[in-house]
């Protein structure tokens, strides 16, 4: 299996640079998983093609204002770091530009020296490591320095940073927003609640994950960067409920179905409980715990495409994803979504 089997055509214009201003309102088209069969509707549409009893997974995790940029003590030219990943106390795996100005040893400043970092160590894959010092409450600095970590491929200012924040957002740690739950509003999840769903959170903060590239041509040699989940007692046990009774468990994004595929046992019951993953999700894998999928459109060969490959077959999501491209589509994190069902028809009330 190739990383290039995973590519599609994408016209640039098609990545959307803005969110809509009405969350729900972004497109939604509905796959069934089993035939490939198409259906074109509207997000807020989604109530009508969940049942009660479902399980609707979300990942309540937040993103941070990940984003700093310094500058080097008595030299020119700016630092950028992301930060990915806390590890211990101050300590933090990030990612450097430009890196062959960071180095082991080097101390960079952030806001007038309210913070400063001293690099400690350099990661195989060029990542690096370091402890930040400052006084007072590193969140409060952060959220005072930091910018908000957009991917790439947005290139637009984002006027309010809380719409790249789900509306559930609550555990900070993330350098990236979990994107499928970006089209839903406290209106619509009071919706669906009324009919009978549930809706259980996880967390699992996004890392590096999202930013890296799959660079080799055999995909079962990529090697996924661990991010941290936690599942309660509680929800794990929600979440078993409804395997139990025969329910459906639907994740609403890739993180959500990462989570509880990594918290699974043979048998889809979820274990509660903390640690890392790096589970890596591509066509072949049976899922446990996860029935369907809430999600967006993803960039050609990323890990992203392999998972909902893994799905809904990756002859069934290209043609997918060349149906969006001809119905035009807006692809990507402020883009429409896809919903990867047994259930085509819902109950009849979809547009």
């Amino acid at each position: 299996m190739k990383t290039a089997d995973f590519d599609y055509e994408l016209p640039e214009e098609l990545i959307a640079q803005d969110p809509l201003e009405d969350r729900s309102a972004s497109r939604l088209m509905i796959l069934d998983k089993n035939t490939g069969k198409i259906k074109h509707s509207h997000f807020r549409q989604i109530v009508n093609y969940l049942h009660k009893g479902d399980v609707l997974v979300i990942n309540d995790t937040k993103v941070i204002p990940a984003r700093l940029f310094g500058v080097r003590p008595g030299k020119t030219g700016k630092i950028e770091l992301l930060l990915l990943k806390r590890m211990e106390n101050d300590v933090w795996e990030t990612l450097a530009k430009p890196g062959k100005k960071v180095r082991p040893g080097q101390i960079i400043e952030f806001g007038d020296g309210l913070l400063k970092a001293e690099v400690l160590s350099v990661g195989e894959d060029g990542n690096r490591f370091v402890r930040f010092s400052y006084e007072g409450i590193f969140e409060e600095i952060l959220d005072r320095l930091g910018q908000m970590p957009l991917p790439p491929y947005i290139h637009h200012q984002l006027e309010d940073p809380s719409r790249y924040q789900t509306v559930y957002a609550v555990h900070n740690g993330s350098a990236a927003a979990p994107t499928a739950g970006l089209h839903f509003t406290p209106e619509l999840l009071d919706q669906i609640r009324k009919k009978g769903v549930q809706i259980v959170p996880v967390t699992l903060h996004v890392g590096l994950g999202t930013f890296r590239p799959v660079k080799v041509e055999d995909v079962t040699k990529h090697r996924m960067h661990s991010e941290f989940y936690q599942i309660s007692e509680e929800n794990a046990g929600l979440i078993n409920e409804a395997k139990r009774s025969g329910n459906r468990v639907i994740a609403v994004g890739t993180t959500s179905a990462r989570t509880l595929e990594s918290a699974a046992d043979e048998s889809g019951f979820v274990k509660a409980g903390s640690g890392w993953t790096d589970i890596f999700i591509y066509p072949g894998y049976e899922f446990k715990a996860v029935d369907e999928l809430i999600t967006n459109f993803h960039l050609p060969q990323s890990t992203l495409v392999m998972l909902v490959s893994a799905m809904a077959g990756r002859e069934h999501i290209l043609n997918a994803y060349r149906e969006a491209v001809a119905q035009r589509y807006r692809f990507f994190s402020f883009g429409d979504a896809m919903y990867i069902t047994s259930d085509l028809e819902g109950d009849g009330n979809g547009e």
